[in-house]
């Protein structure tokens, strides 16, 4: 396998990259979940899609303009899903470990774990 995909490069867990969703969804951020140690040797990824609708749920983690993005936003843990790698775009920003403690909170609610 690749370093990563030749829009962005070595992909890293946190890290928040464009992604196309089939038709007839739209590109839109994505954050990484798989861990570093394995990210480049697989085909496909864990990601967590990133949606304007904020909820204010458990199982959301908001993201705003101090955050990297370009408008408020959640990285929504019920709908993870493995993607194809080779369809991970630019990055947009790379999330601070509190965010990351947050997230693994959220994916913890949404699994039930």
């Amino acid at each position: 396998m690749g370093k990563g995909t030749k829009l962005g490069g070595r992909m890293k867990r946190g890290e928040v990259r464009w992604y196309k969703f089939k038709t007839p969804d739209k590109k839109r951020p994505v954050l990484i979940l798989t861990r570093d140690s394995i990210l480049e040797y697989l085909g496909e990824i864990t990601v967590a899609p990133i949606t304007s609708t904020v909820r204010d749920i458990p199982s959301e983690v908001f993201l705003s303009k101090p955050d990297g993005m370009m408008k408020n936003c959640a990285i929504n843990l019920d709908h993870i899903q493995t993607v194809s790698k080779g369809k991970i775009g630019s990055i947009i920003t790379h999330l601070p470990q509190d965010k990351l403690k947050q997230v693994r909170d959220a994916v913890q609610f949404a699994l039930g774990l």
